[in-house]
């Protein structure tokens, strides 16, 4: 059998050509799919967080009204409290009616208590006795197992009445002394008054005077000038426990 050479070129010619459309199809498949790969693979732009403001945490303020108490040797700051609000108010009232000014702490007693508020000891001459001086009027026990005599603490004075109402003027504040287990089981036993953990705590490590708890009404503490009052405590005085100098004070409200 003969062989067209034209024939085989043909042949030829037509596979050649077939298989360059092909690989150019191919090519142009390949081509798209990396195009739609770059696309789905572009990142998103990411949102700008918005900054948020800075907060501001303010300090907690204490409760109670403050007073300022003035004297010849200091100054000493009562903070008064909110569970004792016949004292509270009533010792403002006197503080904003300048009832105070120029009264003596009339009695100290070094390990014990500062003692004043009498208005019989406005001038008066020395070596007078003084601490049965009032206005009058009596205000109702505001006892607070919460509220006790620690060191700093600020009470009412009174008289011995069975109501154990508290003078509408006299006030101490306690200087005491620090005590043991064992002194405070006493004092439980002699007085029924029981001390908390927290309290008895206090009382070994701060100092005060539990033998009062319970008795007298506690109304306020000392925020800042305790050594004001260790000071006054340990002043020379007579046998009426009067200093012999006189500690005049004067106070006011302050925020």
């Amino acid at each position: 059998m003969t062989i067209n050479p034209m024939h085989n070129i043909g042949k030829l010619f037509l596979s050649t050509l077939l298989s360059f459309c092909v690989l150019f199809s191919t090519a142009q498949v390949k081509k798209t799919v990396v195009k739609r790969t770059a696309a789905t693979t572009k990142p998103k732009p990411i949102a700008k967080a918005i900054p948020k403001p800075p907060v501001t945490i303010l300090p907690a303020k204490p409760i109670g009204v403050r007073v300022k108490i003035t004297t010849d040797m200091g100054e000493i700051i009562v903070r008064l409290y909110d569970k004792t609000p016949m004292h509270s108010d009533n010792f403002v009232k006197l503080v904003n009616d300048h009832f105070y000014d120029s009264l003596l702490f009339h009695r100290v007693i070094a390990g014990f208590m500062i003692q004043g508020g009498d208005p019989e000891s406005k001038h008066a001459i020395p070596n007078v006795m003084l601490g049965r001086g009032d206005v009058g009027y009596t205000i109702p026990a505001e006892f607070d197992s919460t509220l006790y005599h620690k060191k700093g603490a600020l009470a009412a004075a009174r008289t011995n009445n069975a109501q154990k109402a508290s003078s509408g003027c006299q006030f101490y504040i306690v200087q005491g002394k620090k005590y043991s287990d064992e002194e405070l089981d006493m004092i439980t036993l002699e007085t029924g008054v029981y001390f908390s953990p927290a309290r008895r705590m206090t009382y070994k490590m701060l100092g005060g005077t539990p033998k009062l708890d319970m008795d007298y009404t506690v109304f306020g503490e000392v925020e800042s000038g305790i050594e004001v009052v260790e000071q006054i405590a340990q002043v020379q005085k007579n046998g009426a426990n009067r200093p012999l100098k006189d500690v005049m004070m004067r106070m006011e409200v302050v925020k």
